[in-house]
């Protein structure tokens, strides 16, 4: 993937944890437990540094919501823009 893009859909995620163990680096979790992005606050609008792209996709792999997207365009804060 040339340039790499996340965003947390916040409506669908259920605070499991799961993506954080899998990807410390990319995602953390707001006071509510909800994850987001981390590099952009969950705007998904700056791509990832190479080095954490495959964590990114472990975890949206792991994600039992689908709540983690990810793409090669930016977001603009819309995790559903390419559904």
């Amino acid at each position: 993937m040339k340039n790499c893009y996340t965003i947390v859909e916040l409506d669908t995620c259920i605070a499991c944890g799961a993506c954080g163990l899998v990807a410390p680096d990319v995602y953390d979790y707001n006071e509510e437990g909800l994850a987001y992005a981390l590099l952009d606050h969950n705007t998904g609008n700056k791509p990832l540094p190479d080095l954490l792209v495959d964590d990114a996709i472990d975890a949206k792999d792991g994600c039992p919501t689908d709540s983690i997207k990810i793409s090669d365009k930016p977001f603009n804060g819309d995790p559903t823009k390419y559904e």
